[in-house]
């Protein structure tokens, strides 16, 4: 096993990573049980049902947010246990935070005060955001979590689904799109959702929002500063072999960006985190979340990682 690119990342994330990590590393590559990640995740569980506590590490500090709150369901999610009690706490949680049409912000005001990355802004009457939205409802359908506020945030997701593209002259952001897929991926609605997965695509293509040629981009100067939004590749868009996404690109081109994604593990054995850095400590926590991520597309797309 040594030198595959899972020994490399094993020996990383022992190394670099957060208890989570480890216990989700255990989990989806060495044959560990649910209960050891449930039970790291917890440790950033709130009283109001929400989680915080730099969960997701661009937000500090130990206040609930949307956005902590949606990846910890994504946790759950992985490891079979997003239902019951816990889908109904979190519900909970949301219903709280959530916008008059019952959508989520990205950032709740709460955040005020506590160190925050300078590309997610903290407002006082923060807007509705398909990015924080999206990916919470496609996974409470996928799980068959029914909740009253879910009806709502439903017509939401369908709503600013149908609007990306449309609204201005500008295309969309390509995160805003790939929260649409994880919304479509599992919305209630199979025909309608591959309708609009498909207009989805044909922007995403018309509009170059995404790099078909990843090694032509290698011979670019622009490879630091970047903004987090800069570049995206198939492998963003459809995550795994079965999404809606995956019709929007050839064999060929998937490949490509999956042989650019193996190729992006660094001599230490973890991945580069995807966002802008801006402090030490979240570049690093952000690492070994993005190395397992990575190890989890490839291995789902049918490459051999061990």
């Amino acid at each position: 096993m040594a030198g595959t690119p899972l020994a490399r990342a094993e020996r990383f994330i022992w190394l670099t990573a957060r208890v989570l990590e480890q216990r989700r590393f255990a989990y989806h590559f060495l044959g560990a049980g649910a209960d050891p990640v449930e039970a790291a995740l917890s440790a950033y569980l709130n009283e109001d049902g929400g989680y915080g506590h730099a969960l997701e590490p661009h937000l500090r500090g130990p206040v609930s947010q949307p956005l902590h709150t949606a990846h910890a369901l994504y946790v759950l999610d992985s490891i079979g246990r997003c239902g019951g009690l816990r889908a109904e706490r979190m519900c909970r949680y949301l219903t709280s935070v959530a916008t008059k049409d019952g959508a989520l912000p990205a950032v709740h005001p709460s955040q005020r005060g506590y160190p925050t990355a300078p590309y997610v802004p903290v407002t006082d009457e923060p807007r509705s955001e398909l990015r924080a939205t999206g990916p919470v409802v496609g996974l409470l359908h996928l799980n068959q979590v029914w909740h009253a506020w879910l009806f709502r945030a439903t017509d939401f997701c369908w709503a600013a689904v149908e609007a990306l593209g449309t609204c201005h002259p500008h295309p969309s952001p390509a995160h805003d799109i790939q929260a649409a897929v994880a919304f479509l991926d599992n919305a209630p609605d199979g025909p309608r959702a591959a309708a609009a997965a498909d207009r989805l695509g044909r922007l995403v293509r018309e509009h170059r929002l995404v790099m078909l040629h990843p090694a032509r981009e290698d011979d670019g100067a622009a490879a630091t500063g970047d903004l987090p939004d800069r570049r995206h590749y198939p492998y963003d868009y459809a995550r795994v072999p079965g999404s809606l996404a995956r019709r929007w690109f050839t064999d060929e081109e998937m490949e490509r960006s999956l042989d650019h994604l193996a190729g992006r593990q660094r001599p230490d054995g973890g991945w580069p985190a995807r966002r802008g850095s801006w402090t030490p400590g979240s570049a690093l926590e952000e690492r070994p979340i993005a190395t397992i991520e990575a190890l989890r597309t490839l291995r789902a797309h049918g490459r051999a990682v061990s």
